[in-house]
């Protein structure tokens, strides 16, 4: 199908940019990889897009203070294979080698994702587990957002209007840290039927800090408090991923219920979790 008439502009500045959405109902165009099959299906008939192509400066990777710095426009590609997320944040480097295909990680980008907030989404799972930050600027403000403040529900996030995403702020992981993220990809669109990210660090034999994201059984992405809680007192794997569902509304489909997505999420925590935990002896 083809898109309903829209205005569109290019801006060569972030200042541009943020001048042009400050006013009126615009939406922002990053990979595309979201808005324009939305558009192309009509499902999104925004009357202006501002494309974040010619704006320079936002697709950067940096490292300083012990926080890794990630630039809006930066591709799930670049993410995946960049050195600095391979040795600093490893989570995010493996969520995002499981995003789509080779065409969507290469033009898709984690600002454009996170901001659709697709429920489904391999990112968001990740980021809650390491705890990382949203940096949200617009013409007259600049705030950071913590990941579980973000994401409010499906294709809903914390983002005001007039506001764009920035950065990604992520604490970098310790070298002796577990991690893992294990997903049931759904066959025909890819997206996480169930997703799950694990981060362990280990006091000698016990399990000191336990961080678990889940993404595609609810609403929208969470962390997993209750089996958390469990592994850091010396519950082990198999007690603790049996909980990772509880208090959570699970979605449903024609492809999985909303028990065989309970199922899922507690049976692929475990395999999350263990993996993690070899990794972090």
């Amino acid at each position: 199908m083809i898109p309903q008439d829209f205005e569109y502009s290019a801006p060569a500045s972030l200042k541009e940019a943020l001048e042009l959405i400050a006013t009126g109902e615009r939406k922002i165009l990053a990979g595309g990889m979201s808005l324009i099959p939305l558009m192309k299906l009509r499902l999104a008939a925004p009357e202006h897009v501002v494309d974040l192509a010619r704006v320079p400066g936002l697709d950067y990777i940096t490292e300083s203070g012990g926080t890794v710095s990630i630039g809006a426009t930066v591709t799930h590609h670049d993410l995946e294979s960049s050195p600095v997320i391979r040795g600093r944040a490893p989570l995010l480097a493996e969520a995002a080698g499981h995003i789509g295909d080779t065409q969507v990680r290469n033009m898709g980008t984690i600002g454009g994702s996170i901001a659709h907030a697709d429920p489904a989404a391999d990112y968001p799972a990740s980021l809650l587990a390491l705890e990382a930050q949203i940096r949200l600027v617009s013409a007259k403000s600049d705030r950071t957002v913590p990941a579980s403040d973000f994401f409010l529900d499906a294709f809903t996030t914390a983002i005001e209007p007039g506001e764009l995403v920035l950065e990604v702020l992520v604490p970098t992981e310790e070298p002796k840290e577990g991690y893992r993220y294990e997903k049931v990809a759904h066959p025909a669109s890819g997206f996480a039927v169930v997703g799950v990210a694990a981060r362990i660090k280990k006091a000698g034999a016990k399990i000191s800090m336990a961080r678990i994201g889940v993404t595609g059984m609810s609403s929208r992405a969470f962390r997993a408090l209750e089996a958390e809680k469990l592994l850091e007192s010396g519950a082990g794997v198999a007690q603790a991923a049996a909980t990772v569902a509880e208090g959570q509304e699970a979605n449903q489909d024609l492809y999985a219920s909303a028990d065989y997505r309970r199922h899922l999420a507690r049976i692929w925590a475990a395999r999350a979790l263990s993996v993690a935990l070899s990794r972090a002896s």
